[in-house]
């Protein structure tokens, strides 16, 4: 068989359904897919361009962060401080600080300033065998910088060896030229009728989001922004019950969304909806660790219901500063008990199947890029059970 790269001598987790580890493993790539994977003793012959020993090492999937807010400027570290010396998420927010500070940071930017500053972020994900990221605009909440935020995404995507997936969040928060009556759904129009137009014409996003809470925006008013993403052919996903239930969820699965995230107060109800749909539920346990104003994600409920789950950083300036997907499995694991089989999952098959990317990538399997994590560990469990201690030996992005 002729292939360009052969990794031989591997310990395989595969994260395909069904499938357990392959202990004297094999992968054969060629025009950066998989075309071979599976135990050595059943590999055909090779006819390679380069074989690599791996040594027992462990194989994953290339690891997949499925929600991030990587591309801002500015931070909000004094925000840190408020919030140690007791204000909340509400307050701070209502005082003028949180995501409308992050926008007026972002505005003054251009497309240059935003890649500069992301890149850091980024390169600490790559760093750890990240091979696909989401990147949400939604700092910008007017037409140009809005605009000017997703370029630098797609920037990022072609100055560095990654998959980026974007992701048009301008129903994130309300600026203050729409305050007083009315200014909510005025500004609902300019995103569905200017922003999304714009976006869509120049190919800029990959899927739509919408914050759907009492600090945001309601149901109705991001049902109006989800049917003007479907108009243009764009999935959409929704930060939801982060902080109420507003039975976002629930409104997500009935328009088919990839996801559902964040999901502290998510209910019964939804939890049934998002199976119906085949909606995953995405959970952010840095937002969780760093807000601690919420509750736990009903973690029981959606097992039960088949849920696929999904982690991520939710890399943010505000409530989750985290650029580790690594400490955000262990902190799935330590704060929502979530199994190390689980943990995996999340960032790998089920973040795939978050970004609508599950025929492309999230497993090891035949015709999959071949995006792979090649660990110096001992067992799997090591990538969720250490803190601030980084096993990757290799990163392959598309079989280079």
């Amino acid at each position: 068989m002729r292939c360009d790269t052969v990794w031989t001598g591997a310990r395989l987790l595969t994260m395909a359904a069904a499938s357990g580890p392959v202990e004297h493993g094999v992968i054969a790539a060629r025009d950066g897919a998989i075309i071979h994977v599976g135990p050595a003793a059943d590999a055909p012959g090779f006819d390679a361009g380069e074989v690599i020993a791996c040594e027992g090492r462990w194989i994953t999937p290339g690891l997949i962060d499925c929600h991030t807010h990587l591309v801002h400027l500015g931070n909000r570290a004094r925000e840190f401080e408020m919030r140690l010396d007791g204000a909340g998420y509400e307050e701070i927010a209502r005082a003028g600080g949180g995501i409308v500070s992050t926008m007026r940071a972002t505005r003054a930017g251009s497309v240059e300033d935003m890649v500069a500053a992301a890149l850091p972020r980024l390169d600490a994900l790559l760093a750890e065998g990240v091979t696909t990221v989401e990147i949400k605009s939604g700092y910008g909440l007017e037409r140009e910088a809005e605009l000017r935020m997703l370029r630098a995404a797609r920037k990022l995507g072609e100055i560095r060896p990654v998959r980026v997936r974007t992701t048009f969040l301008g129903a994130h928060a309300l600026p203050p030229e729409y305050s007083g009556p009315g200014g909510a759904d005025r500004y609902i129009d300019a995103v569905c009728n200017e922003m999304l137009p714009a976006i869509a014409a120049e190919g800029l996003a990959d899927a739509v989001d919408a914050f759907c809470e009492g600090i945001g925006f309601s149901p109705a008013q991001v049902e109006r922004v989800f049917r003007a993403a479907q108009a243009h052919g764009l999935p959409v996903k929704l930060h939801a019950e982060q902080l109420s239930n507003l039975h976002g969820a629930a409104l997500a699965a009935r328009h088919g969304a990839l996801s559902a995230d964040h999901l502290e107060y998510l209910d019964e109800a939804g939890i049934a909806a998002m199976a119906g749909a085949g909606t995953v539920a995405t959970l952010l346990p840095g937002a969780y660790y760093f807000c601690r104003e919420t509750r736990l994600p009903p973690i029981a409920g959606l097992r039960a219901a088949g849920v696929p789950i999904a982690l991520a950083t939710d890399c943010n300036p505000g409530t989750s500063p985290l650029t580790s997907v690594l400490l955000a499995m262990n902190m799935a694991a330590t704060l929502f008990r979530l199994t190390v089989s689980e943990c995996l999952a999340g960032v790998t098959r089920n973040a795939a199947r978050a970004l609508g990317l599950e025929q492309e990538t999230g497993t090891l399997e035949v015709g999959k890029a071949c995006d792979l994590a090649i660990w110096n560990v001992e067992h799997p469990a090591e990538l969720i059970y250490r803190m601030g201690f980084n096993p990757l030996h290799a990163r392959v992005w598309r079989g280079e």
